[in-house]
């Protein structure tokens, strides 16, 4: 059963990039690189994550996954969604996005609801995106949460969902939207 479990998160993955890949506008891709990830129900580390080996990078005008689905491929994104489930176990998947005021915008008027952290207020000795997260996340896990960087940091955006065909036709919502736009 846990093999299955596991081939299906993979595929669906796969299934989520795929859909990036042909859709996706790759302004959208941070400088840092991208990634989606898909957990497994009961995941507790990186390694019960299937995401991109490599991330995924802005080529030219066009998306592109640098590597394979793996578990295992995200550290990052990995703890956005394990810090997540803490709080819903339902929310398996997360992905990361380019931070920019009309991208903001855009979510907002898709009427996502929408978190913040500032890196500035996290305590010592706590990683960012387990401090971030979890103080979005106190009265239900938003669909985005995002901070404006810090010296260092790149601004980000994280989209949460499901399952990650969930999470990447929600970027292509927003991808939609903003394809004429100055970002």
């Amino acid at each position: 059963m846990m093999q299955e479990e596991r081939v299906r998160v993979l595929d669906r993955t796969k299934e989520a990039v795929a859909l990036l890949v042909e859709r996706m506008d790759a302004r959208l891709i941070p400088e840092i690189g991208m990634n989606i990830v898909y957990a497994l129900p009961d995941a507790r580390g990186k390694d019960d994550v299937a995401g991109v080996s490599g991330r995924i990078i802005r080529l030219g005008d066009t998306v592109h996954p640098v590597g394979e689905i793996a578990f295992g491929a995200s550290d990052h994104i990995a703890r956005i969604v394990i810090t997540a489930m803490r709080f819903d176990p339902e929310i398996r998947s997360a992905a990361n996005i380019r931070f920019s005021d009309t991208i903001l915008t855009g979510l907002e008027n898709l009427l996502f609801e929408i978190c913040s952290f500032d890196r500035e207020s996290e305590p010592p000795g706590i990683r960012t995106m387990d401090w971030g997260v979890a103080s979005c996340c106190k009265e239900g896990v938003p669909d985005i949460i995002y901070d404006r960087g810090a010296v260092g940091k790149e601004p980000m955006i994280r989209v949460l969902g499901e399952d990650p065909v969930m999470v990447a036709q929600n970027i292509l919502k927003l991808s939609n939207r903003i394809i004429y736009a100055q970002l």
